[in-house]
């Protein structure tokens, strides 16, 4: 059975070109304005996974839809996309603030609203079944005690899934495919198990870069939440864009905080310092908390090189690729940043594993 979504505009031909987008992965319901919307929202909101809605309409108007969607409980289940042409940040941050996951910005473009639509959707779908996941394993360790080894191998397997699907959806939304990811995993792992072997007094074990290079697959979580026009911009970006673009490193560790309590503690950590401190550099000159030296988790310095080679040796959308001699100086000369000494030594003994896996996922 598809999911529903609700269209909300007072224009017929906006509402009939986003059903016509949306009609082959989604039921679809609409309303010409925001009180026949709440009337779908009440008999309906079981069953709507997300709702576009528009701002201006004549009688209640789409904050007025949002203010009571926020009263009776539905705006922490149903996701709201703001259906606006309008780019003024004060309007943008009052919908926020009541609660709203994003925008879909006119002239809509088809690729993009079905992304925006899925992503979000996904999301909120996996946001439920983690809810149902937790109540089920609370009442299972209070009623049966004998079975907390088990629930801990699956609270590990939640784990890995949470990431798993938040890192896939950072990459949706990033209009990548997964392979940064795989392969930002894959470098990482390579250094760790590199420096373990150099300097064992920073007590690396197997258990630990497991965990680091699981949680690795969070360090540009925060990008959910950066406008399509800073994320996807094929250009340069502006002093302000670029800080914009910064706050990713923060706004991802508001993400793990609020899916608080179906970490396991040592998970939990790992990931909320590889998300908030894979930009900081060696000298203090990083963001967002300018750390410097070894006061920069080491888990968030071994991400940070795996993720500034693969940049480099990848095509983005504002760049063509550097060859991999190219990355390799440009890392060691310090024209990305000042890295770890120590970590500086071990990548170049692993250069040739670090090229090996580049090469290989891209063929």
């Amino acid at each position: 059975m598809k999911d529903t979504v609700l269209i909300v505009d007072d224009m017929e031909l906006n509402r009939e070109m986003l059903r016509e987008i949306l009609e082959d992965d989604y039921e679809i319901a609409m309303a010409k304005d925001g009180l026949e919307a709440i009337g779908r929202l009440e008999d309906m909101h079981n069953n709507i996974a997300v709702v576009l809605l528009d701002l201006q309409m004549p009688g209640m108007d789409g904050f007025g839809v949002l203010k009571e969607m926020e009263s009776r409980g539905w705006l922490e289940k149903i996701p709201v996309l703001i259906i606006t042409g309008e780019k003024s940040t004060e309007v943008e941050n009052q919908c926020f603030q009541h609660g709203i996951s994003d925008f879909i910005r006119k002239p809509f473009e088809p690729s993009l609203v079905r992304m925006r639509v899925k992503n979000i959707g996904d999301l909120f779908h996996y946001k439920k079944f983690l809810e149902q996941k937790v109540e089920k394993q609370t009442e299972t360790l209070r009623l049966q005690n004998g079975l907390l080894q088990e629930q801990a191998a699956r609270l590990k397997e939640n784990n890995v899934k949470i990431i798993e699907i938040l890192g896939m959806v950072v990459e949706f939304r990033n209009l990548e495919s997964g392979e940064h990811i795989q392969r930002v995993k894959g470098f990482t792992e390579i250094l760790a198990k590199q420096f373990m072997k150099d300097y064992p007094e920073y007590g690396l074990d197997d258990h630990k870069i497991e965990m680091i290079v699981s949680s690795s697959s969070l360090h540009d979580l925060g990008k959910i939440a950066i406008p399509d026009n800073i994320l996807l911009k094929p250009g340069r970006l502006t002093d302000e864009e670029f800080e914009c673009m910064k706050t990713h490193t923060v706004r991802g560790c508001e993400i793990l905080d609020n899916i608080d309590g179906v970490w396991e503690d040592e998970y939990r950590r790992y990931a909320y310092e590889i998300c908030r401190h894979h930009h900081e550099r060696f000298d203090g000159r990083g963001y967002p908390d300018k750390l410097a030296g070894d006061d920069i988790p080491l888990s968030a310095q071994l991400v940070s090189i795996a993720d500034v080679y693969d940049a480099l040796v990848s095509t983005r959308c504002y760049k063509s690729a550097f060859s991999k001699n190219e990355a390799e100086t440009m890392i060691l000369e310090g024209q990305c940043g000042v890295f770890s000494p120590k970590l500086l030594e071990c990548f170049k003994k692993v250069l040739k594993d670090f090229e090996k896996l580049a090469e290989s996922n891209m063929e």
